[in-house]
């Protein structure tokens, strides 16, 4: 089991890179702990809401002696979000999941393998639309990424399409099940 603690401190001294790798490993478990309202609220809104709460109290959370407390904390936070989000929307909710036992999970490293393999074999244009769209994190405008990688807007935006369009192939060939909107 991975304790996503060992990022607390410099989380609680406001260090955002300290904040994304802990947010790497508890992202899904949150996400997860969330699935039994999907039908009654917005948990996407509710997720985003849950972890700018953790991010602002984060400094205040002190381990227990236990494993996560920060991850066992953003998920008490974003069930309680989405049951009050479930009150205002007057939606009867029936199934509760219990918090406790949602673990972060390890990355597969056979997954891995497969997506570099699948990532060497695309095109040339498609590769470089898709390395330069991951290579900004999202911190960069497309526009700006297209004239890095010497392409029109429209062309670095039918790249990136096509690489994924080809890695989903390339994956599903090799036997990966997946989905599109995640765990």
């Amino acid at each position: 089991m991975i304790d996503l603690d060992v990022h607390l401190e410099a989380i609680a001294f406001g260090d955002p890179d300290a904040f994304a790798a802990w947010l790497a490993g508890a992202e899904a478990p949150v996400r997860r702990s969330l699935r039994s309202f999907a039908t009654a609220v917005d948990t996407e809104a509710v997720l985003q809401e849950a972890l700018l709460r953790v991010w602002q109290v984060a400094p205040r959370v002190k381990p227990d002696g236990r494993p996560n407390a920060l991850l066992r904390f953003a998920q008490r936070v974003a069930r309680n979000a989405a049951i009050d989000e479930t009150r205002r929307n007057r939606v009867e909710f029936v199934e509760e999941m219990p918090v406790e036992g949602i673990e972060p999970a390890l990355p597969d490293p056979l997954l891995r393998e497969h997506i570099e393999r699948c990532r060497a074999n695309l095109p040339k244009q498609p590769a470089a639309a898709l390395e330069a769209r991951l290579q900004a994190r999202g911190g960069t405008d497309d526009r700006a990424l297209a004239e890095q990688v010497g392409m029109r807007l429209n062309t670095f935006l039918k790249n990136v399409g096509r690489a994924r369009a080809l890695l989903v192939a390339c994956l599903t060939a090799a036997g990966v099940a997946w989905s599109p909107h995640g765990p």
